[in-house]
């Protein structure tokens, strides 16, 4: 969720010129008691490869074996690529007819690709499909769309449940434009984490009004205010309220206060601050062009590494003051309706910059996001933050020990809920589609834990 002002915006557009096998999650009592205990362990039952290359080790840890297992296509290298803390991992690629086979052990598993677009070519003109076991697992690829149409951006996308029976791994890919192409490929076998950890506080909305005001606090912000955005956020039980045993963020297309639609947004800044640890929310989220519902955190104290802020001034869409990005945003989870079945996760700091094309996320493929509750997760240690989706992993940054300009996440954050109505990248599909109000991001809970 970022937090550019409109004038900022407009800089940007200028320049700029401008089915997947998702498991989702059972209720909520079953999660009460184990969902601290069924993440995956990252760095367990993993193979890599770089594609096209030699090999490679990630600054996560991961070592990538040079180009085996993948065949077909031309092998060829880029010599710029932006956007990653592993640039050259995406520099070698394949393009074409391609094809893995692996002999793997039968089991489950998550694969997440990497790729990045070498050629300044138009959107829609590279369209192709991932087919794993002979089952589509990521429909129409387009990668430089995929990457907020920069090429030679990295693209990480994770598609997750994949079966396998027969001891082998089979891979394909089938270009409806251009030909497939492929960087890099990550197999990593589902398996339970041994670690521990302890509740340290949580919401489960079983109390049906208005939120716990010991915990959360509503914003009641104009339209504009931050990131082009169409809604006005409201405290309003129409736009708030704990219902049913879920926190519901209602989003509704209705004229208030100079807006031509109203949402609600949650946070709890000095009541739910932590360092490090580990954060679950398991949510529904809205489906529909214009929306764009979000999880995250922020810096509790947003002038930690601010340069530029006067006193107490108002840093959220400030023109003057860089609170935002110098001192760090977490996007645990965010989606936008005009494209259903991908959700990202993503960090913001002055050296990871989205404006300037080089933020550092990850994507996965969530088919029934709309549909089923999932929980979105987020591990945090002074040496590195993971992105999870119903216990697959899919975006990983690591403090490379630069300073705060890159890693600003040495400091207490804390939790926010929102539900955007339109802007840039809620808007980039086309018209907020109207017919679809209200629509509403369900929270079922809201858990944070330490490491025991």
């Amino acid at each position: 969720m970022t937090l550019l002002s409109n004038t900022s915006l407009t800089r940007f557009l200028l320049r700029a010129g401008m089915l997947t096998l998702s498991t989702s999650c059972d209720s909520k009592e079953r999660h009460k008691d184990n969902d601290t205990n069924h993440q995956p362990h990252r760095d367990a039952g993993v193979w890599a490869v770089k594609v096209g290359g030699d090999a490679f080790d990630s600054t996560d840890g991961i070592h990538y074996e040079a180009d085996k297992f993948v065949t077909g296509g031309e092998v060829s290298q880029m010599e710029t690529v932006v956007g990653s803390q592993d640039n050259a991992l995406y520099q070698s690629y394949r393009m074409g007819d391609l094809k893995v086979t692996k002999a793997i052990q039968n089991g489950t598993y998550d694969l997440q690709f990497r790729f990045a677009e070498p050629f300044d070519i138009p959107t829609g003109d590279r369209l192709f499909s991932v087919l794993a076991q002979g089952k589509p697992v990521i429909g129409d690829l387009d990668v430089r769309l995929a990457r907020e149409g920069r090429h030679v951006s990295a693209l990480d996308r994770v598609a997750t449940g994949i079966v396998v029976t027969d001891g082998e791994l089979n891979i394909t890919f089938k270009a409806s434009a251009g030909e497939p192409i492929l960087n890099a490929l990550v197999i990593r076998r589902q398996m339970k984490d041994p670690r521990q950890w302890n509740l340290v506080w949580s919401d489960e909305f079983d109390q049906d009004g208005a939120p716990d005001d010991a915990r959360w606090s509503a914003d009641v912000w104009p339209a504009r205010k931050v990131n082009d955005e169409d809604q006005a956020y409201t405290d309003r039980s129409k736009n708030v309220r704990v219902e049913s045993g879920h926190l519901v963020l209602e989003a509704h297309r209705e004229d208030y206060d100079k807006a031509a639609y109203t949402s609600g947004r949650v946070q709890s800044k000095g009541t739910g601050d932590s360092l490090y640890g580990k954060i679950n929310v398991r949510a529904k989220l809205p489906a529909g062009q214009g929306s764009w519902p979000a999880i995250w955190m922020l810096p509790s104290d947003p002038y930690k590494y601010s340069t530029s802020c006067g006193e107490n001034e108002d840093w959220q869409g400030s023109e003057t003051c860089d609170a935002w990005p110098n001192s760090g945003e977490i996007d645990i989870m965010e989606h936008v309706g005009y494209d259903m079945f991908h959700v990202h996760g993503t960090v913001h700091n002055k050296a990871a910059y989205w404006i300037y094309w080089n933020q550092r996320k990850g994507s996965i493929e969530g088919m029934t996001v709309d549909k089923e509750f999932h929980v979105y997760s987020l591990e945090w240690t002074p040496d590195e933050l993971t992105i999870s989706m119903d216990e697959s992993p899919y975006f990983t940054y690591v403090n490379e020990g630069s300073g705060w300009e890159a890693w600003p996440y040495d400091h207490p954050f804390h939790p926010v809920l929102n539900l955007a109505v339109g802007n840039m990248w809620g808007r980039r599909g086309g018209p907020i589609d109207n017919t679809l109000f209200p629509i509403r991001l369900e929270i079922d809970y809201v858990r944070v834990y330490e490491s025991k």
